[in-house]
């Protein structure tokens, strides 16, 4: 700090306005300049290394002035703040100075930094702003002014990726420059702040940030790494309770899928209910007294990768759920009579399922640490395991004196069972719809051309979760009332019966305020005693069995009843939340009157959960950058104009041994050169399938297109459509299915080489609905007829060839052929095809990856169809042979099967 000056003394009189007026004047001629030169020399380099030196010097010494008006004793905000302005200034010069001519990866780098950076940079100086009414009004206009062009950005950008639309790029390039103007305007704002604050550091004006404002309460302390190790170590032990009891289901879902119905290992979806065993006052003592080892037992769950009897994983995942259950619950009841450190472990708790939502966005949907991943198949188990341990040891777990008995200051006069409901529904709500980003996206996706959200866009919903829980800690009052929960039910009517960005909307509504009201609700269960945790997850198994019966009604007793009602239990949901609201005090009555909390003492600690969930929401930011789709996609044999079609049940992407198997799917795709494939038993995105979707890794490390097919809300078990050509158009049905499972369909046309070509993916229902599959070929069959272009069918129709509905598939009420009707040894996956030529067809072995074989099939675009004259391969061009790698043992126990070698056809 500069020595202090007798009062009066100036060492130099130069307004700190000037620096912010030289910014302003120097970037924008800067960028004009650049302009100018753009239109002198027709477009060819439009900025030199001049305009980086000129723009940023100034902008260097503005974020300095910032710091020091701004800066308070004991105070981590401004210094964050300011490291982030510098970070922003020198990202923005990197791609301002390296073009995308220069370096079109290193200016997308530099250009994602520094949106990224603006956010904190923006919010950072709305938070510290002085009190200045004309500096915060304008602050506001440039700010809001900033991210919603990113909008319009965001919208021509994909419109130049995905659709290549013809001048996308050139709109996107003026909303990207828009961009800068907001941005040099907002910090032209600072001239007002800077008019009374020269540069001899000192403060004329006296203007300063007062500390009796909520934000500024919660971020007027200093950074203590200790404190902040030690909110990230709570963080990360609710990201570890989040991803055992994501992975609980999807290890159950395991043998019910192998036994083809209940197989007596779901009863340990219970396994959550041991919050109950606090209930008894001498189990209770013994536990609040051992919570770190309680805690250390719940770890088993993480190690259950080790165990390869899929029997004895599923129970160490089982006893990992029921002790991570009944710690974080004795926690919380613990805690009760400490608001300010009961706050932190819901934020802990809350935060976790946010970063366990990023995780699976970075890994494409699976968690890293679940136990069907390992290091083979991109699992970091051990990494995850490890870090659990030290997160555990150094996460306080000091609970108060009287952590045995159950005596609470403010004797709750609502029935503690209706605060057991709110929990049901707020954990339902939170692992159905949130643990996963894309599941929302999933929901409202209709297929093609894009009109929604694609898996990319993930990080809005993980955005407006981290916004739910800013609005929990910072406006608990407005949460806790009964419009915001009309505002979550309206939410959740949109996203059930809307389609996409609309649909979206209401799914980011109902986030928002689930995350919101965590907090809320659990601080008013603790003050109801441990019953109400362990009501909690008893109802939350209960919606979570109902969430299971509307798709597998066919499977279990009373399933009719359910079928196809997700409204039932979105609806059942919402009541079970307002349940949990009505015994919040704020919206509870008592003889005519509103009983209201006590003014909020804001947590101080609460700080560094925010810190983290920013460095969260940076990270998913990142993420959502890199994943997202190049659309530059080249099939394998361009040249020869083939395109290789194929169709596989993927058994819901876990193996025989319940190992994940998106990676060893791919490597057999690739090798096959595979440039379209149906996938069938594809949709994931349900509890019982740990939220998943494996299409999404597919895609990406493939380089294909995607269409998700119908989405988890049409109650089908899924088909998937990928491809290395552009999908042109694509339109999902349910084919007619009045006893049976729901039968879904993807309708697509592809441009295939300057042609349009039509491919259809197909999953009939089973084989004891007789009727369900007759009605099914029929609907099927005029689909295919009605379809003027060449078409390929890739199906699962479970039949014999020749018999029953395989003559309404093939011949002429379709018009399709079959890819070889020689090949009597089929039943549940066929190719069919019209109007193209086919060159070959081949049946490859599944190893241990699916219960079911992978078929393939080659065809020339641009030719007509050919006879079943079959020929040898020795007079078929290079480019038309299969690869010769899995003749004879093949590769990784996949081989040609049955004919033992492709067939090809003259």
């Amino acid at each position: 700090m500069a020595p202090k000056s007798r009062e009066g003394d100036t060492v130099v009189a130069f307004s700190g306005k000037w620096i912010s007026w030289t910014h302003t004047v120097v970037a924008y001629s800067a960028f004009v300049g650049a302009l100018a030169a753009g239109l002198s020399l027709h477009y060819k380099k439009i900025v030199e290394n001049e305009y980086y030196v000129r723009g940023q010097g100034p902008r260097f010494v503005l974020v300095f002035l910032w710091y020091i008006l701004t800066a308070r004793p004991n105070s981590a905000l401004p210094k964050i703040v300011a490291g982030v302005g510098l970070f922003r200034t020198l990202s923005c010069g990197g791609w301002t100075y390296v073009t995308s001519t220069d370096d079109h990866g290193w200016h997308d780098i530099f250009m994602i930094s520094y949106l990224v950076a603006t956010l904190p940079w923006t919010l950072g100086c709305l938070v510290l702003s002085p009190h200045n009414t004309t500096a915060l009004k304008y602050r506001k206009l440039f700010a809001g002014s900033f991210f919603g062009t990113l909008v319009p950005l965001i919208y021509f950008f994909i419109q130049h990726k995905i659709h290549k639309a013809p001048g996308a790029y050139t709109i996107y390039a003026f909303f990207e420059w828009a961009l800068i103007l907001f941005d040099v305007g907002f910090d032209a704002v600072t001239a007002l702040d800077f008019e009374g604050f020269e540069l001899v550091v000192r403060d004329l004006k006296g203007s300063s940030r007062g500390k009796d404002k909520p934000i500024g309460t919660v971020f007027g302390s200093g950074l203590l790494w200790t404190e902040a190790l030690d909110a990230a170590a709570d963080v990360y032990n609710g990201y570890v309770f989040w991803s055992m009891l994501t992975s609980l289901g999807l290890s159950i879902w395991y043998f019910p899928l192998w036994h083809m119905g209940l197989s007596g290992y779901e009863v340990i979806v219970m396994c959550t209910v041991t919050p109950f065993l606090l209930m008894n006052s001498s189990m209770r003592s013994l536990i609040l007294q051992n919570l770190r080892l309680v805690h250390f037992l719940s770890l088993s769950g993480l190690l259950a990768f080790l165990v390869q009897t899929p029997e004895y994983r599923l129970f160490s995942v089982g006893f990992g759920v029921s002790m991570s259950c009944l710690a974080w619950s004795a926690t919380w009841y613990a805690e009760q009579s400490q608001p300010a450190r009961l706050e932190s472990r819901v934020l802990a708790w809350s935060i976790g399922l946010i970063a366990s939502s990023t995780a699976k966005f970075a890994f494409s949907t699976n968690n890293p640490i679940w136990p069907i991943m390992h290091a083979e198949n991109g699992g970091w188990n051990k990494t995850g395991l490890l870090l659990a341990v030290v997160a555990i040891a150094r996460s306080p777990r000091a609970v108060p004196s009287n952590r045995g008995k159950f005596d609470l200051a403010d004797p709750p006069r609502i029935s503690s069972a209706l605060a057991g409901l709110g929990l049901a529904g707020l954990f339902f709500g939170m692992h159905s719809l949130l643990s996963d980003s894309s599941t929302a996206i999933m929901w409202v996706w209709e297929g093609f051309p894009v009109r929604g959200p694609i898996a990319a866009n993930g990080v809005l919903t993980i955005a407006t979760m981290a916004g739910g829980v800013l609005l929990g800690i910072f406006f608990q009052d407005v949460v806790c009332s009964w419009a915001s929960l009309m505002l979550a039910a309206a939410g959740a009517f949109v996203l059930t019966y809307y389609r996409n960005w609309f649909g979206y909307m209401g799914a980011l509504l109902l986030a928002t305020y689930l995350t919101a009201v965590a907090n809320p609700l659990i601080i008013s269960a603790a003050r109801h005693g441990p019953v109400t945790f362990g009501l909690g997850f008893l109802f939350y198994n209960i919606m979570v069995l109902a969430h299971v019966w509307v798709v597998a009604y066919a499977f279990v007793p009373g399933g009719p009843l359910m079928r196809e009602h997700t409204d039932w239990v979105m609806t059942a949901m919402i009541l079970l939340l307002a349940a949990g609201v009505y015994t919040l005090p704020r919206a509870a009555n008592n003889n005519k009157r509103r009983i209201r909390p006590a003014k909020k003492i804001l947590n101080r600690s609460v700080s560094y959960y925010i810190y983290v969930l920013g460095i969260i929401q940076l990270t998913a930011l990142a993420i959502s950058y890199l994943r997202f789709p190049t659309n530059d996609y080249v099939p394998y044999h361009k040249d020869e104009k083939v395109i290789t079609a194929g169709i596989w049940t993927i058994h819901f992407s876990l193996d025989n041994d319940m190992w994940s198997s998106e990676r060893r799917m791919r490597d057999l795709i690739k090798e096959l050169e595979v440039d379209v494939i149906g996938l069938l038993e594809s949709d994931l995105q349900k509890i019982i399938m740990g939220n998943r979707d494996s299409t999404q890794y597919l895609a990406e490390d493939l380089g294909m297109y995607v269409d998700y097919g119908p989405g988890p809300n049409k109650h089908t078990w899924g088909s998937a459509l990928l491809s290395k050509f552009p999908i042109v158009n694509s339109t999902h049905h349910l084919l007619p299915s009045p006893v049976g499972e729901l039968a879904p369909a993807i309708h697509a046309t592809l441009e295939a080489y300057g042609e349009l070509v039509d491919v259809v993916v197909f999953h009939s229902g089973q084989e004891e609905d007789v009727e369900d599959r007759r009605l099914q070929s029929e609907y099927l069959a005029k689909l295919i007829h009605d379809s003027r272009r060449p078409l390929i069918l890739l199906s699962y129709l479970v039949l014999k060839p020749g018999e029953g509905n395989y003559n309404t598939y093939v011949g002429e009420r379709s018009g399709m052929k079959d890819i070889d009707p020689s090949d009597w040894d089929r039943w549940c996956e066929y190719i069919l095809y019209k109007g193209i030529r086919r060159s070959g067809y081949a049946r490859v072995s599944r190893s241990t990856i699916t219960d079911t074989e992978l078929q393939v099939g080659k065809f020339v675009v641009g030719e007509p169809e050919n006879s079943n004259e079959r020929i040898g391969e020795d007079q078929v061009p290079p480019g038309l042979r299969f690869p010769s790698m899995f003749r004879g043992q093949g590769m990784r126990d996949h081989r040609y099967h049955v004919f033992d070698e492709p067939r090809y056809f003259v």
